[in-house]
């Protein structure tokens, strides 16, 4: 058994994901910056599980545990005695749930799915890239894996919901969380647009399709994004620029009036802008109530005061790796604070500490396992 990461790629795949490396480790692809963003404060067990004795150490396991989350291709663990049906005889609490690119059932549940794929079937490539007639136009992916993401949110969602069933019934359950189901879900008002209305809302690029102005303009020494989503942003985004009469205009002073000559207002606010620099217009935005802010690449987010603020970064050590920077936890409770305090695991770093701690197993043992290729 190998842990899997929360986006869906198996702990393998990511470690080897590179370059970037973290520290001084040769191009060694255990050591891939990708595998570290998303597995801090795991332990990582290797376990031949295609093996009779390494299956029946894994159910061993699953016997006193709450979750068993897997996302092999469906079916695959079932071949081996260890799909929901086998495991929820012997542990009736537990709360199984899979991960797969199409879930469980359905025309399309033998294939595999990745993120990029998903996108593509999901719709979020349709709503996603420059409009048409502008250079560049055309279907376009979002720049972070977005349905792997949703998949492994929704995943969390489903357990906790699952565990508060079982503490009233005593019973556990199989989840069965799909990326395309997930990648789906996140269409929102594009697919409610075309559900209801038969109304595909059209690729707007850094645009909003339907609040207007909500997007990137150009100040003096570089660009900002200014959002506002009603009549009274926009009155108030109006006082800012000097331009009062705009929120009497009939082109401009209802919502739908300015999506209809978005392209006349985003000329003017321009003009207006790019008389002074990007400083002087998120402060005076900002103090007006008017949604704006940079556009900040990785660097400015390292740097941003508000993410130090809230203890966004990490420094975590790692015995062999040294210090490896994770990012912190965005759940912020205020009487059980999360606490980071184990980086991400070397492949099967905690194999002989969780067999010997939870099952019981001698060196021995573990020396005859590792001999039979099972850990």
């Amino acid at each position: 058994m190998r842990a899997c990461s929360r986006n869906g790629i198996a702990s393998s795949t990511l470690r080897s994901l590179g370059p970037p490396w973290v520290g001084n480790t040769d191009g060694k692809p255990e050591q891939s910056t990708y595998f570290q963003t998303v597995n801090r404060g795991k332990k990582s067990l290797t376990l031949d599980f295609s093996t009779p004795e390494g299956a029946g150490i894994l159910r061993r396991f699953v016997s006193e545990s709450d979750v068993f989350i897997e996302n092999f291709r469906t079916g695959t663990l079932a071949r081996y005695g260890l799909g929901y049906d086998d495991l929820i005889r012997i542990n009736p609490r537990l709360i199984y749930c899979s991960i797969t690119g199409f879930g469980q059932i359905g025309p399309y549940a033998n294939r595999s799915g990745y993120d990029y794929l998903v996108q593509a079937m999901g719709g979020q490539m349709a709503v996603t890239g420059l409009p048409e007639g502008m250079t560049g136009a055309g279907p376009m992916r979002v720049g972070v894996p977005i349905a792997d993401i949703a998949a492994g949110n929704n995943a969390v969602i489903a357990i906790l919901a699952a565990l508060h069933h079982r503490g009233k019934t005593g019973r556990g359950q199989h989840l069965d969380i799909a990326l395309f189901d997930s990648q789906v879900a996140l269409l929102l008002n594009s697919l409610s647009a075309w559900l209801n209305a038969r109304a595909p809302l059209p690729r707007t690029g850094n645009d909003h399709p339907t609040a207007v102005p909500n997007g990137v303009f150009e100040a003096r020494d570089g660009a900002i994004l200014i959002a506002t989503f009603n009549d009274r942003e926009f009155a108030r985004l109006a006082r800012v620029l000097d331009h009062e009469d705009w929120a009497c205009d009939p082109l401009f002073a209802r919502s739908r009036n300015r999506l209809t000559n978005r392209k006349a207002l985003g000329e003017q606010m321009t003009a207006i802008l790019r008389s002074r620099g990007k400083a002087h217009w998120m402060a005076r935005l900002n103090a007006a109530k008017v949604s704006c802010g940079p556009i900040n690449d990785m660097a400015d987010i390292e740097a941003d005061p508000q993410l130090a603020h809230r203890n966004m970064f990490a420094t975590l050590t790692h015995p062999e790796m040294g210090d490896v920077r994770v990012v912190g936890s965005p759940l912020k409770f205020s009487e059980t604070p999360v606490i980071l305090e184990r980086s991400p695991p070397l492949a099967g770093e905690h194999t002989e500490d969780l067999l010997r701690d939870r099952l019981g197993l001698t060196p021995g043992d573990m020396a005859r396992l590792r001999a039979a290729g099972i850990i």
